[in-house]
């Protein structure tokens, strides 16, 4: 038998405070925001529009004005006569580059990574070096030019040689790939390193056979994308003395001229076959973090399908 008494609370709970609510601008707040991100997005898109049309327009021009061949250009050294002018040299100190940086950045990186990820206690001094290391990855790229010409060019009198600019951009990236790979382990389950540790393994073991397979995609790509932004790097390479030399840098210890410093030589000089050239220089080396971004994707896919 039900009474007025048994309705009263359902009649109460209709009478929601929702009732006085402006839905329609509820709504509107929404599509406002909706179009000021959208409108943000769309800025970064076409500011890289415009800049890659500048670009290809420059490399279009240089090649049908300038009669810039690309053949002279890929088979040159770097020249202070225009026409004799090119790249060579140039795409090799900076493979140089990325292969002394990334023996010297990735395994002090993924070390230190698994220490403060898998040994460290969890107390304040780890939460400092953790801090840290996140705005290292953000401090701007000239500090660690200075960092790298105070205390390695000047301060051991290495010299603007081609090891004191892979030792700056290994600084420059390392805090960024310890960063990405601390994330990739701590995106692998527990129940994965629960599982090892019931079979008898040891702590390593369980780190070096478990762990890492599962982390690597995510330790790769942050790796590869951490160099993909090291090879676009001017400001460090200038700091350290890489401005301009007409030889190929073979070793360590050769003076050298990276892309992005080769490029910056370039747009400096007042003669506009020298800009089409620092145009096709940019070309050449969006090609190259195209390539790494790509190379990226694939390894991680393949990781993943692996796993």
């Amino acid at each position: 038998m039900s009474t007025d008494t048994d309705d009263a609370p359902f009649a109460e709970s209709e009478e929601t405070p929702f009732t006085d609510i402006d839905l329609g601008w509820e709504h509107r707040k929404n599509r406002i925001f909706l179009g000021i991100i959208f409108a943000a997005s769309m800025f970064g898109v076409v500011m890289l529009a415009l800049l890659l049309l500048d670009v290809v327009t420059d490399f279009y021009r240089g090649q049908t004005e300038f009669g810039i061949s690309l053949i002279d250009f890929f088979t040159r050294d770097g020249s202070r006569r225009q026409e004799l002018a090119g790249f060579r040299g140039a795409i090799v100190a900076s493979v140089m580059l990325m292969i002394f940086t990334a023996i010297l950045a990735f395994f002090v990186g993924v070390g230190s990574a698994i220490y403060l990820e898998e040994y460290a206690p969890d107390n304040r001094v780890t939460r400092l070096i953790e801090a840290n290391l996140a705005n290292l990855a953000g401090v701007p790229s000239i500090v660690y030019g200075l960092l790298a010409l105070a205390a390695f060019v000047n301060g051991i009198g290495l010299g603007p040689i081609l090891l004191a600019g892979a030792i700056a951009l290994a600084l420059l990236v390392m805090p960024i790939i310890i960063v990405s790979t601390q994330e990739a382990l701590r995106a692998v389950p527990d129940s994965m390193r629960n599982g090892s540790y019931a079979t008898g393994a040891t702590k390593w073991q369980t780190i070096r056979g478990v762990v890492l397979p599962a982390a690597m995609p995510g330790i790769m790509t942050g790796t590869i994308l951490a160099l993909a932004r090291a090879i676009g790097e001017t400001a460090p390479l200038i700091m350290v003395g890489a401005l301009f030399t007409n030889r190929i840098a073979w070793g360590p210890f050769d003076r050298f001229s990276a892309m992005p410093t080769q490029i910056y030589n370039w747009a400096a000089e007042p003669e506009p076959h020298f800009i089409h050239l620092a145009a096709t220089g940019i070309a050449v080396l969006l090609a190259f973090l195209f390539a790494m971004n790509g190379i990226a994707i694939y390894l991680r896919n393949k990781y993943e399908r692996d796993l």
